[in-house]
C-alpha cells in the first residue's frame, strides 16, 4: 500500500484541500480529505493521468515508423511526462502502408502500450490538408474504409464528410465500433450537421484544418460545437489556438464535451531542427513545427502536461475543468471506465504535480 498526499487532490467529486490517495496493487482504494498519518510522497496537486486522443509521437520516435520498438519509445516518452493513456495517430499514407503501420500499432494496443489506433488520413479535404501529403489524399471508398477497419484496435477515423462517400464512411466507422471523427474538412454547416446525424462523435482538432467560422456560413466549427454528442479536440499548445479560444470553446461545449489533445509529433521533447511527418519535411523553430514546403503547422511539440498547465494558467480554466478535459472526458469517450479520475475502484494512473503544475511523479497501474 502507498499513500500519496497533496495540498490539493482533484478528485472525482471535487477538490480536497488538503487530501490524500491510497493505492494498493495498482488501484485506488481510498481517497480522503485532510492530512494522513503518514504519506509516502507529498506534492502540491494530485490529478489523474492524462488521456491523449491524438498523438503522432514524441522523444524522437514516431507511430508512423511501422517499428514496434519505436512506437513503444514514443508511448514511453509521453507516459514519463504524464500521459498514462494515449491513442496512436497515423498521418495520411497509401492504404497498404497505413494497414502495415496500423498492424504494428495493433500489437502495441494488445499489449496495453497504446489505447488504440487513430487514422487521421487519408480521407481528408485537399483544401484543408494541413500537414498531409495531398498526393495521397483520396475519397473514402467502401473497400478501403473496410480494409483499414479490419485491423484490430482501431479507435477512431477522421473523415471530411463532404468527400464522395464521406457520410457513408462515417456510418460504417460507427457500425464497426470505432469513433467517427470530422476533420481536415471544407464542409459547410449543413453538410457537417448531416455528418453529426450520420454518427460523427469527434471533432479532430477543432478550428485547425477546417473551413473557418463566418457569420453568413458558419461552416463545421459551429455545427460541431453545437452538437451535443460530439467531443471537440483542442490543441492548447499556444500555437494552434489562442488561449482565449481554448477557454471559450471549453465554456461553449462544456468540459464534458471538450478534450485537450497534443497532436504531438516525434519532435516533441527534442531540440529545434529538421524532422519528418508522413514523408513531408518539417522544420522546428522555437518549438513550433511547420512544413518545410509551404509553412503549414505540422502537429505540435508539446506534452499533455504542458497543455494542461497552459489551460489553467493561460486559458483561465479551473483545475477541475482542466482535469475533465485532459483525463475524464477523453477516457469516457474511449469507453475506458476504469480510469480518468481520482476515485476509489479506478486504476491508479495518477500524477503528483509541483507548485507550477509540472509533473513530479507518474504512477501507472
Amino acid at each position: 500500500m502507498t499513500v500519496l498526499s497533496a495540498d490539493r487532490v482533484v478528485a472525482l467529486d471535487g477538490v480536497l484541500e488538503p487530501g490524500w490517495v491510497e493505492v494498493t496493487d495498482g488501484w485506488i482504494t481510498a481517497v480522503g480529505h485532510g492530512v494522513p498519518e503518514h504519506a509516502d510522497l507529498h506534492g502540491a496537486v494530485i490529478v489523474p493521468g492524462f488521456v491523449d486522443l491524438h498523438c503522432h509521437g514524441g522523444g524522437g520516435a514516431s507511430f508512423d515508423s511501422a517499428d514496434p520498438d519505436e512506437g513503444a519509445r514514443a508511448a514511453a516518452f509521453h507516459r514519463e511526462r504524464g500521459t498514462t493513456t494515449l491513442v496512436a495517430s497515423l498521418v495520411t499514407a497509401a492504404p497498404d502502408v497505413l494497414e502495415r503501420r496500423a498492424s504494428v500499432l495493433s500489437e502495441l494496443a494488445a499489449d496495453g502500450v497504446v489505447a488504440g489506433i487513430h487514422y487521421e488520413g487519408p480521407f481528408l479535404s485537399p483544401a484543408r490538408k494541413g500537414a498531409h501529403d495531398p498526393a495521397l489524399l483520396r475519397d473514402p471508398d467502401a473497400a478501403t474504409v473496410e480494409r483499414l477497419l479490419r485491423v484490430p484496435h482501431v479507435r477512431m477515423m477522421t473523415i471530411a464528410p463532404e468527400l464522395d462517400g464521406g457520410l457513408d464512411a462515417l456510418r460504417r466507422v460507427r457500425e464497426a465500433g470505432a469513433l467517427p471523427a470530422v476533420g481536415h474538412t471544407d464542409a459547410t454547416y449543413e453538410v457537417t450537421r448531416e455528418a453529426v446525424r450520420a454518427g460523427a462523435r469527434v471533432a479532430t482538432h477543432l478550428f485547425n484544418g477546417m473551413r473557418p467560422l463566418h457569420h453568413r456560413e458558419p461552416g463545421p466549427i459551429l455545427a460541431l460545437l453545437d452538437a451535443p454528442d460530439v467531443v471537440v479536440e483542442l490543441i492548447g499548445d499556444g500555437t494552434h489556438l489562442h488561449p482565449a479560444v481554448v477557454g471559450h470553446a471549453a465554456r461553449t461545449a462544456g468540459t464534458g464535451r471538450a478534450a485537450l489533445v497534443t497532436d504531438s509529433i516525434a519532435a516533441a521533447g527534442m531540440s529545434d531542427g529538421e524532422y519528418e511527418l508522413g514523408g513531408l519535411g518539417v522544420e522546428v523553430r522555437e518549438g513550433v513545427a511547420r512544413l518545410t514546403d509551404g509553412g503549414s503547422i505540422a502537429g505540435s511539440t508539446a506534452t499533455a502536461a504542458e497543455i494542461f498547465r497552459r489551460a489553467v494558467r493561460d486559458s483561465g480554466l479551473s483545475l477541475e475543468e482542466a482535469v475533465r478535459m485532459s483525463a475524464t472526458t477523453p477516457a469516457a469517450l474511449l469507453g475506458l471506465s476504469d480510469r480518468g479520475a481520482v476515485s476509489p475502484g479506478l486504476r491508479a494512473d495518477l500524477l503528483v504535480l509541483d507548485d507550477d503544475l509540472g509533473v513530479r511523479k507518474v504512477l501507472t497501474a
